[in-house]
């Protein structure tokens, strides 16, 4: 109830107010069932624009730091991801990769929509990185529809380290829902994973126009972060 008065009364209307986001492709977001929408990440406000122009709730895996902060910020990040539909999940690996895949399909088992970002972190450069393979277990798993999503501009609203967006138009193009029926039952095989991570990514790239570059944006991050000697 909440979520569905944030965003048709009291965020949502202004938002969209203020950004006029324009939208190609809604028809493809199935009208109900478990579907999964699989987008680039070029912005922490592709989660606030995503959910807003699709008309159904749709849920998005945040991670857990989200949910720990202290103090008046802390209070307010967490209230502002409980209020949009997120679910805190720990991206340390290991069992907690495995928590964080059961976290979802419990979401698209209840018949709602997952939204997920294969690359695991947004783009350091507004360039798209290659997909961690959890996002194909999760699909071969479910059994959904996997739908790919382009978000354009979000990086020149709100850039990476910038707390107060920019005024502008941004995009968002839906494509049509991906078909992987005929790796089912091999959700196990590794080689499945990645060639069915490295289709949706393709296609997220077609949709997006962006220059893809096959290394982890993880990756990208660290090395930037580490000191110079």
């Amino acid at each position: 109830m909440f979520y569905w008065i944030m965003k048709h009364i009291v965020v949502g209307p202004l938002v969209l107010g203020i950004f006029r986001p324009w939208v190609i492709g809604l028809e493809n977001v199935p009208k109900s069932g478990g579907a999964i929408l699989a987008s680039n990440h070029l912005s922490f406000i592709d989660s606030i624009f995503l959910p807003l122009v699709v008309d159904r709730n749709v849920v998005f895996l945040a991670k857990s730091e989200y949910f720990t902060g202290r103090g008046i910020k802390g209070w307010l990040t967490r209230l502002f991801f409980q209020a949009t539909g997120q679910l805190p999940i720990d991206r340390s690996g290991g069992k907690a990769s495995e928590a964080s895949l059961n976290t979802g399909l419990r979401v698209l088992g209840r018949g709602e929509l997952l939204g997920i970002y294969p690359e695991g972190t947004r783009s350091p450069d507004a360039r798209l990185y290659r997909g961690r393979t959890g996002v194909a277990r999760m699909v071969l798993e479910s059994g959904v529809p996997v739908v790919p999503v382009a978000m354009i501009g979000t990086d020149e609203v709100m850039p990476i380290g910038t707390r107060l967006p920019k005024v502008r138009r941004i995009g968002v193009v839906i494509g049509e829902p991906l078909d992987f029926s005929r790796f089912e039952g091999l959700e196990s095989d590794r080689f499945v994973l990645r060639s069915v991570t490295d289709e949706l990514v393709y296609r997220l790239r077609e949709l997006s126009g962006q220059e893809y570059v096959d290394v982890y944006a993880s990756s990208v991050k660290e090395k930037r972060a580490a000191p110079t000697r």
